[in-house]
């Protein structure tokens, strides 16, 4: 089940808001299989990238002692880029002075954190939120992947300048909202007002207890004009047709109708994808479109892309049919090398770069054309009703 290691705190590395990088060196090699010597290991397996987050752990320093969850890193995972650092167990952190706040995340896990919910009773909007019913038309985005969102935003703030953005983070993928360098970059920017962390993820500006909750709390507690949900970096999928966390954006589609809003769907789509499920329209966006979105949405559609061969522009107009399901809206949104330049003039004032699958901007743009065209028209949705 886990994979554990100790080491010691070789140097600290980059941090943002709620993370930190760690060089740590272990006391056993990453691979310790039958045979194997500490001592003839190699570097990559003595010495590893370590990620704290100072919030649950305390803040790690050099020479500490570390436990480490290496099981990702040592399966050679994506989402195993860094070992996580468990606990510091010779500097245990202080606990944290008395205040309000029961929900608890990442329930009966041993690394469970309570935070306050923006609609539990210690909240000061519960008053707000115990009877909210709608988010009166508020646009949201709904994506499959968390690397969406910077692009999405993008779009949103070059036809919208100055609407306020809300990110609504679902527990698909990564749970503490810490992980994401790109959620911390935007903040800092004013790009977003801030993180809404639903479901079992924790750790954003606004905590809350599910997506539709989320939903509430991002228009009531942040003010939000529009919102984008998606699930936290990374993502689980097992190349079946069901087996893969997108699932929700269906699901989440379905609570924005539920209260009122705008669903607006950002296609998951790629022009140079290996995997033929995920060239041109992904399967998985057929999927929770099709089949698991009950409520109508606006699906924005990139029209202009240059492909780079044929067969990605046929499966688009193959699966296209199947995602709106006689009950989505398609809506052809024009890009061009101007849009282009914007996603890339975007990259530089936020100091991010755009990256899914390990494709940045210039490998692949189709994706992030889709999430950009889709929050381009959602900021055009604003208001109305």
């Amino acid at each position: 089940m886990i994979q554990w290691r100790a080491g010691t705190v070789v140097s600290l590395g980059r941090s943002w808001a709620g993370a930190q990088e760690l060089s740590v060196t272990l006391e056993r090699p990453l691979k310790d299989g039958a045979g194997d010597d500490a001592a003839a290991a190699a570097p990559e397996d003595q010495t590893v990238r370590a990620l704290a987050y100072p919030a649950v752990v305390g803040s790690p320093r050099a020479g500490d002692r570390v436990l480490l969850n290496v099981t990702a890193l040592a399966k050679g995972l994506g989402t195993g880029g860094y070992a996580l650092v468990v606990a510091v167990p010779d500097r245990l952190p202080d606990d944290p002075p008395p205040g309000p706040g029961h929900l608890v995340k990442a329930r009966y896990s041993p690394s469970q954190v309570m935070v306050l919910g923006v609609d539990e009773q210690d909240s000061p909007h519960h008053a707000a939120l115990e009877d909210a019913d709608s988010i009166d038309g508020m646009p949201v985005v709904v994506a499959d992947l968390h690397s969406a969102l910077p692009a999405v935003v993008a779009g949103i703030l070059a036809e919208a300048p100055g609407a306020s953005v809300a990110s609504i983070m679902t527990d698909g993928g990564a749970l503490p909202a810490w992980f994401s360098r790109t959620a911390a970059a935007l903040t800092s920017a004013g790009s977003i007002a801030g993180t809404v962390t639903v479901g079992q993820a924790f750790g954003g500006d606004v905590e809350a207890v599910t997506v539709h909750t989320g939903l509430l709390g991002a228009r009531i507690a942040l003010g939000a004009d529009v919102a984008v949900v998606a699930q936290g970096p990374g993502n689980l999928g097992t190349g079946t047709r069901w087996g893969f966390s997108g699932v929700a954006a269906g699901e989440a589609i379905n609570a924005v109708g539920v209260l009122g809003g705008r669903p607006v769907a950002a296609l998951r789509m790629s022009g140079t994808d290996a995997r033929h499920r995920h060239l041109g329209l992904s399967h998985h966006s057929v999927t929770a479109l099709g089949r698991v979105a009950l409520a109508p949405a606006d699906v924005a559609v990139p029209r202009g892309v240059t492909w780079p061969g044929e067969p990605a522009d046929d499966l688009v107009a193959k699966r296209l049919p199947d995602a709106l399901a006689g009950r989505h809206r398609a809506v052809d949104v024009p890009v061009d090398d101007a849009t282009l330049g914007a996603l890339a003039a975007f990259e530089e004032s936020v100091g991010i770069r755009m990256s899914t699958m390990g494709r940045s901007l210039t490998e692949d743009p189709v994706p992030f054309l889709a999430a950009f065209v889709a929050g381009r028209h959602a900021a055009g949705l604003i208001g109305s009703r």
